[in-house]
């Protein structure tokens, strides 16, 4: 049996940065063999060390009986251009978010680059890391307020070897100065009590405090929208991923002109607010 059918005979959910049983099982293989992640087809006509293959079923087993996500059994994840050290400590790092990144905030900042870029709830660092590898001039403060999530974030800062970005533990952004933010990233905790209680096996791995948010997936939402108002710079731009509680986030401000972002990587509940939305009244409960 290969190892993607034992993966695809397994019913497993494959929302982890890999789409199928096919993707993962590559993932699988590479690392039981030692090969880099990004190796190509070159290798297909290469022998099998028995080792590599004993490897492999252990690797299987332990997703396929454990429902560990496969970010965790190898150690490692991507998003965009970089590579994280991937563990426990954080979320797998897979939000859509990297493609605003990636495009460098256009066209919603496109006059200058960014003098200081945040990234609230940054847990393994992932998406405020791929921030300051891609604006080397900018400021980057990665912000969380679970200690250890944010350790994982220095490692990956210190292996990436990125100079300009700053890990802090910090509640949402109590400590941030006013009008001192160009770029918000926030991928705040966001599901809900219906989808927690119906997440699959998989998630169950991760850190609960990076996930819940309350009956509508909101809890952390309302605090982050007022800050956030505060931090920006005119002109100022908020990303916001907040996934299936989109619907309950329009529901509560039905003045807040949020634009939804349909983004080349897929993706959904991933929104974009400018400075000048985050007005009194458009931050007014329904």
């Amino acid at each position: 049996m290969t190892t993607e059918t034992a993966l695809s005979e397994a019913e497993l959910c494959f929302g982890h940065g890999y789409i199928d049983a096919h993707d993962e099982a590559v993932a699988l293989v590479l690392a039981a063999a030692g090969l880099d992640p990004h190796t190509g087809a070159e290798i297909l006509d290469q022998p099998v060390a028995q080792d590599t293959l004993s490897r492999t079923q252990e690797l299987i087993r332990r997703r396929v009986e454990k429902r560990l996500p496969v970010a965790y059994i190898i150690g490692h994840a991507a998003l965009g251009d970089l590579t994280f050290t991937c563990d426990a400590r954080a979320l797998v790092p897979r939000s859509p978010l990297w493609a605003v990144v990636q495009q460098h905030y256009l066209p919603w900042y496109p006059k200058r680059l960014p003098t200081r870029i945040v990234d609230v709830c940054c847990g393994g660092g992932s998406l405020g890391l791929l921030a300051a590898f891609h604006a080397p001039s900018s400021q980057v403060l990665l912000l969380d307020v679970d200690s250890t999530a944010l350790s994982l974030a220095e490692e990956n800062r210190d292996k990436l070897a990125i100079s300009n970005a700053q890990c802090l533990r910090m509640d949402l952004l109590e400590g941030v100065g006013d009008r001192s933010v160009d770029i918000l990233l926030a991928n705040p905790p966001y599901v809900d009590a219906a989808d927690m209680r119906a997440l699959p096996a998989e998630y169950q791995h991760e850190p609960r405090l990076a996930l819940a948010a309350g009956e509508d997936g909101l809890d952390l939402v309302h605090r982050l929208l007022s800050e956030a108002a505060r931090v920006l710079c005119p002109g100022g731009v908020l990303f916001l991923e907040v996934g299936n509680s989109a619907p309950a986030l329009e529901q509560s401000y039905p003045n807040l002109p949020i634009s939804w972002l349909e983004l080349p990587e897929g993706g959904h509940g991933v929104g974009v607010l400018l400075q000048g939305d985050l007005h009194e009244r458009a931050l007014l409960r329904h």
